[in-house]
């Protein structure tokens, strides 16, 4: 009896997701609990896996189009399985010889088992490459489309595919001429590609921000000597015992929680005409991953010890990459902080993050000069900017925010003595 294949629940409120790709084609075999789809939401991706063992025998679905939750993507008979794609299409061409002559349709992956995403199948189609002899290094092996130029830099494969059909669908990846005004020609083309739900939402959330709130920043500088001189006194020591590596975030995380225990606002909601003030602290930290910034959120991080600030971040970060962050995990936060300074950024005034009320952008560290008891002295100057929802968040606590901040940052000592 055949089992359909459904969108499962992905979290709460969201109610539909995009098929990004079929990690199995019709006739493939496969396993229990084995990858066989990649869904993307608004929030997250996730890979859905075989309910049991068996042949996929139907997909109704395509990659790029969207489905809701509960409904039916394809079907599968569950079994042993019939072996490979190929061999299932073999048996079914014995059954009927009179469709010997039927040329095959492309497979949505490439030779060896490779999945190809759908940049990366227009750029080797363009550029006359063999999928199959590119390395993948995405998710899985996923072959990406930077994988495909670094392999057109090193010289085009000796044996091309002309007029072979590409693997893509349309609907995600669209290549169009562009004129020059002058006639003269040339590689002159727009790549039209599909916005995933992720960027989708991240598009519609800023905007929707920059509409309900009034939105203001302020601003303050902060000397990262002292923190950075703990970092380099006990980085031996801390990566000995906790095998991870202390960095400026755990410091930062911890400062915000003290200053928001200060200004209770800040980490406050408007929900209708009423104010909700929380006594926990789920802090954001804005990561860049595979497909956009995603911010997963630190829960109690008010109850966490800097070891466990640094697995956590980089647990998420590497997950990130991998697009594997769970729904649950990028929903909830009361804070975020977000580091444009890991890309270079001197200053920058962030967006907040609806229903939060603030958030803190942190910079690059530049050494400057300053004046210190009277004297120009040399430090290294980070600085810091606060965006906050000014409908509950006064100017005066935003600039309290701020400033403590700064002491505890300039003063660590400041977190262990709650002083």
């Amino acid at each position: 009896m055949a089992i359909d294949l459904k969108v499962p629940s992905v979290g709460e409120s969201v109610s539909e997701v995009e098929i990004t790709e079929w990690l199995k084609s019709e006739g493939d075999s496969v396993e229990r609990d084995e990858n066989i789809a990649v869904l993307e939401s608004d929030k997250a991706t996730i890979e859905l896996p075989a309910p049991e063992s068996g042949v996929i025998t139907k997909i109704t679905r395509k990659a790029g189009e969207t489905a809701s939750v509960g409904d039916v993507i394809g079907q599968m008979e569950p079994g042993k399985g019939g072996g490979s794609a190929s061999s299932a299409k073999e048996g079914k061409k014995q059954e009927s010889p009179a469709k010997e002559e039927a040329p095959a349709s492309p497979e949505p992956s490439g030779g060896g088992g490779q999945r190809v995403m759908p940049a990366a199948a227009s750029a080797a189609a363009e550029h006359g490459i063999k999928v199959e002899n590119v390395e993948g290094t995405g998710p899985g092996g996923r072959v990406l489309k930077e994988d495909v130029l670094k392999k057109v830099t090193e010289g085009k494969d000796p044996e091309p595919e002309h007029g072979a059909e590409s693997s893509y669908d349309t609907t995600l990846f669209v290549k169009t001429p562009v004129s020059d005004g002058d006639g003269g020609g040339g590689d002159r083309t727009e790549e039209v590609v599909r916005m995933t739900p992720l960027r989708r939402t991240i598009a519609r959330r800023l905007v929707e921000a920059q509409q309900s709130m009034a939105m203001l920043t302020t601003f303050n500088e902060v000397d990262m000597s002292a923190v950075m001189g703990l970092r380099k006194q006990f980085q031996d020591s801390f990566i000995k015992k906790h095998d991870v590596k202390l960095g400026f975030m755990s410091f930062f995380v911890k400062a915000v929680v003290e200053s928001l225990k200060d200004c209770q606002a800040l980490n406050a909601e408007i929900r209708g005409d009423n104010i909700v003030y929380r006594n926990y602290y789920d802090i954001g930290v804005a990561i860049g991953g595979g497909k956009g910034l995603v911010v997963p959120v630190l829960r109690n991080a008010e109850r966490m010890s800097f070891s466990e600030i640094e697995k956590t971040i980089g647990e998420y970060a590497r997950r990130a990459r991998e697009n594997k962050l769970k729904p649950d995990e990028l929903t909830g936060g009361t804070f975020t902080i977000t580091n444009g300074g890991v890309y270079g950024s001197m200053l920058s005034t962030p967006i907040v993050n609806p229903p939060q009320s603030g958030v803190l952008g942190m910079h690059s560290i530049q050494d400057r000069a300053v004046v210190v008891d009277g004297e120009v002295v040399v430090r290294p100057v980070m600085y810091l900017a606060l965006s906050y929802d000014h409908r509950i968040v006064d100017g005066r606590e935003a600039v309290t925010f701020l400033k403590r901040i700064k002491e505890v940052i300039e003063n660590p000592a400041r977190m262990l003595i709650e002083a």
